[in-house]
């Protein structure tokens, strides 16, 4: 925790920095290489993990495997669907997602306990409320071969009291996006993400995810992807079985 604190507040004032020297008025990300991201379905490889991350442009459709059904367009709002012995949530995590899929949730009246993500992510708040829901209620995350959990979809998959990521699925995470304001000062800006992320590192921690793997996060900008190999996710405790 030591550790990932200390680069947090280095990240921190890297950023400082630049919001005050720079156009506070553009999108911000961190400078990077000049050479080209490679298209997101590019198979990842150790130190070959950044993949362009434009939701609407992921693939809309791939095909299935052995038991696993091929995914269709995604979402703009997570849907829930009971299949078998699974509820398996699917779509961009919209404002307001926490509350509703909760409620669905609880109307259920033989809940399966375990949770399907199929997400290229969206609202940050929501998937920590979805997450500590799924943790509260003793429930386990799963992804299939061919689904996708990206940006703040990991969030939901750390809530699972056991968490189980297929072969061929992907998780990915990056910086997160707060949006533009000409007229934001660039002190409350800094201020802003940092109380984002504080949430986000005291989250992590209290699902037992080792905050470390923020440190993959601080690093991609919000139009890149940092896709992580299975023995990262093993590493980080994003999979887990008690």
């Amino acid at each position: 925790m030591k550790r990932a604190l200390t680069g947090i507040l280095i990240f921190q004032l890297g950023l400082a920095l630049l919001l005050f020297l720079g156009d506070i008025g553009r999108d911000f990300s961190l400078p990077r290489p000049g050479t080209s991201v490679p298209r997101f379905d590019t198979p990842a490889r150790p130190g070959d993990q950044t993949r362009r991350y434009d939701p609407g442009a992921l693939p809309a459709t791939r095909p299935g495997g052995p038991d696993v059904a091929p995914s269709g367009p995604m979402p703009d709002r997570l849907t829930l669907e009971v299949t078998g012995d699974a509820i398996v949530l699917t779509g961009t995590i919209a404002p307001g997602d926490a509350e509703r899929i909760a409620g669905r949730i609880a109307g259920l009246e033989d809940r399966p306990d375990r949770v399907v993500l199929n997400s290229s992510g969206g609202s940050v708040a929501d998937a920590l409320a979805l997450g500590r829901g799924i943790r509260a209620a003793g429930m386990d995350t799963a992804m299939r071969a061919s689904d996708i959990c990206l940006s703040a979809c990991p969030y939901i998959l750390a809530g699972g009291v056991t968490r189980d990521v297929a072969e061929g699925a992907r998780v990915g995470v990056h910086q997160h996006y707060f949006g533009e304001n000409t007229l934001l000062p660039a002190f409350t800006a800094v201020s802003s993400i940092q109380r984002g992320q504080g949430e986000v590192m005291r989250y992590l921690d209290e699902m037992g995810v080792d905050p470390m793997v923020m440190s993959h996060a601080l690093v991609t900008p919000p139009d890149e992807i940092y896709l992580l190999l299975p023995e990262e996710l093993e590493r980080y405790r994003l999979t887990f079985a008690p």
